[in-house]
């Protein structure tokens, strides 16, 4: 069996990724891919963590598999009032701080064609502590957390073509917690959500992969029930992850360099400004998304027979359509995120990896005149 144990990953995305880049996905959910800022993922096909990113990759790896990563992201996300009053609590300040996360895939090649695999992984969420702010009576502290289960399988046509697939059983606590006369209110709820993934692998030649993934999307159906008089508690679409599309390709150009580039669609406009259930009425205003693009671009270095660099680059378009009329739960906009990081073959049967991702997003403005004010230069590093 083949091992791989990723000590250390640094994926970037805010919720923004926030865990994710343009929304709230977290692209990368393993060592190599952070160090490549996602570039070549879908194609990439070099560690059982491709039954996230194309589960068509799996005809790729021989025999067993397991990867096993860590991930911890530190977000410096500020919020400041535009009337920053002090002696009311004032501007919350950094709202997101240390979030972490991690992955395990597994993969067992049953013959020369089907393999089959399994992947444990959180790849959307995100929590955030406004404190004691100005504004804890609408909210003081929103946390997201998902869990995907996905069995997989994949099945090679021929000597160019593979196909595969996967089913996503996916796990989500949401949790609100406000100021209220009688004390702090805390509100939780748990659902339960069908996904799917279904990837395709070309290879024109040995030197040469193209991968395409597509991703159902995820949708959640919790509830809040109560509001502070008649004003909506300030909650977005958070709660869901859109359906999406990614394209990758990898070429060997020669012994020790690859290059790998991917480009990819979110469809962040099905979404409304919230997707929870007020009261057990549903709340959903004009939406204030749009889908979403991602392009990246990065390359593999063998340094030495045993260590292989990776370097990557990545773009995401912002999913608002007005970066002045952003939700308070979601400071996102556009973004670039930087990869660095390295593999490192220990053993015949094991290796080390570790990345890193620094994420540089736009400025969000939040009009809504309850808490009204900006996220100023926000950023990422996850580690």
């Amino acid at each position: 069996m083949k091992r791989l144990l990723l000590l250390a990953s640094l994926a970037g995305a805010l919720p923004v990724s926030q865990c994710a880049a343009a929304g709230l996905y977290l692209y990368e959910l393993g060592t190599e891919d952070v160090g490549l800022a996602n570039a070549g993922a879908a194609a990439r096909a070099q560690d059982p963590g491709t039954i996230a990113t194309n589960p068509a990759g799996m005809t790729e790896l021989s025999g067993s598999q397991l990867s096993v990563n860590g991930q911890a992201l530190y977000g410096d996300i500020a919020y400041t009032l535009d009337k920053d009053r002090p002696r009311s609590g004032g501007s919350p300040g950094n709202v997101l701080g240390w979030y972490p996360g991690g992955s395990v895939f597994y993969s067992q090649q049953m013959d020369e064609q089907l393999t089959l695999g399994f992947g444990m992984y959180g790849n959307f969420g995100l929590g955030l502590d406004f404190g004691d702010w100005a504004a804890r009576s609408l909210i003081r502290e929103s946390t997201l957390l998902g869990v995907t289960l996905q069995p997989s399988a994949a099945y090679k046509l021929d000597e160019r073509w593979s196909i595969g697939g996967g089913i996503g059983i996916n796990y989500g606590v949401f949790s609100f917690e406000r100021d209220a006369w009688r004390g702090t209110v805390r509100q939780v709820d748990r659902d339960w959500a069908l996904s799917g993934k279904f990837g395709v692998l070309y290879k024109p030649d040995e030197r040469t992969r193209i991968g395409l993934n597509y991703s159902s999307e995820t949708r959640f159906r919790y509830q809040a029930d109560a509001a502070v008089g008649n004003f909506p508690l300030p909650i977005s679409a958070q709660v869901n992850a859109p359906r999406q599309l990614m394209l990758s390709g990898f070429r060997q150009l020669s012994p020790p360099l690859a290059i790998l580039g991917s480009a990819g669609w979110q469809n962040w406009s099905r979404f409304g400004d919230s997707e929870l259930e007020i009261a057990s009425a549903s709340v959903s205003g004009a939406s204030r998304l749009r889908d979403s693009w991602h392009a990246s671009l990065g390359a593999q270095y063998q340094l030495k027979p045993k260590l292989r660099v990776n370097a990557g680059l990545a773009f995401d378009s912002s999913f608002y359509r007005d970066q002045n009329n952003t939700a308070l739960t979601m400071p996102s906009g556009k973004s670039w995120r930087f990869g660095l990081g390295g593999q490192y073959q220990a053993t015949a049967t094991s290796s080390i990896g570790l990345s890193l991702e620094y994420l540089t997003s736009d400025n969000a403005r939040v009009s809504n005149p309850l808490y009204k004010g900006s996220y100023r230069h926000p950023r990422a590093i996850q580690c």
